[in-house]
């Protein structure tokens, strides 16, 4: 799902349920990986390494040697260098997504459960406007769940902002306008407008980020990337 909505600059790795990630033998579980959810439930520790065979996956079809993949300020995870990323994973899925730096400054990736938000999660993550633009694809397009949309396209604009700044992003510091593609009711785009001062990339001040959505399989994927050229 996550490889339809991103450009051919980035390489995609996908893990259903549990089918083992093609090649994730080739790649040990590292020690100082391992370290960080020794305490954690069994189930963490199944999402943590599956999603991580995906990423080690993804440098090897990019030509880098796989290595561990640590976690740094916030938890967001340690590239490699000349690489940027971004791993996701929900109940019987995970993804990553890895890129040259040389090709995107930044990019994001977020799956969750097609499913309604829980009560009183959705007033916490977003603004009025966004509310009522919700409501109005809802009534129109019943078959989507909006709200669960929304709270995964902000997760992909957070891990897109994230790398580029170093900085906190709340739910309600970016106005997040939805789309539908043409012709369809369960994929389309949307603009994450910042209500922050953005990130300077080469040498420009980025004011929204572009992403893509689509709905199947019983989940909801966002992607963001952030190019050099603003495009």
């Amino acid at each position: 799902m996550i490889e339809e909505l991103l450009p051919d600059a980035v390489v995609t790795v996908e893990a259903n349920g549990d089918e083992p990630v093609e090649g994730a033998a080739l790649y040990p579980e590292y020690p100082e990986e391992q370290a960080l959810i020794a305490r954690a439930v069994e189930k963490r520790r199944r999402e943590f390494t599956v999603v991580r065979a995906c990423a080690r996956r993804a440098m090897d079809k990019l030509g880098v040697p796989p290595q561990p993949v640590l976690t740094g300020d916030r938890g967001a995870p340690q590239w490699p260098d000349g690489l940027i990323g971004s791993m996701t994973h929900c109940e019987g899925y995970a993804a990553a997504a890895l890129a040259r730096a040389t090709d995107l400054a930044s990019l994001g990736i977020d799956a969750e459960p097609h499913l309604p938000l829980p009560d009183g999660v959705l007033p916490s993550v977003s603004l009025p406007a966004e509310d009522a633009r919700l409501r109005a694809l809802a009534a129109e397009h019943p078959a989507v769940h909006w709200d669960r949309l929304l709270f995964s396209a902000k997760e992909s604009v957070y891990k897109a902002w994230f790398p580029l700044t170093r900085k906190w992003l709340d739910f309600t510091e970016a106005d997040i306008e939805v789309g539908l593609a043409p012709g369809h009711t369960t994929s389309g785009v949307f603009r994450a407008r910042l209500l922050v001062p953005g990130p300077v990339v080469d040498g420009r001040r980025v004011e929204h980020f572009d992403g893509r959505w689509t709905v199947g399989r019983g989940l909801v994927a966002t992607a963001v990337t952030v190019s050099y050229d603003g495009g």
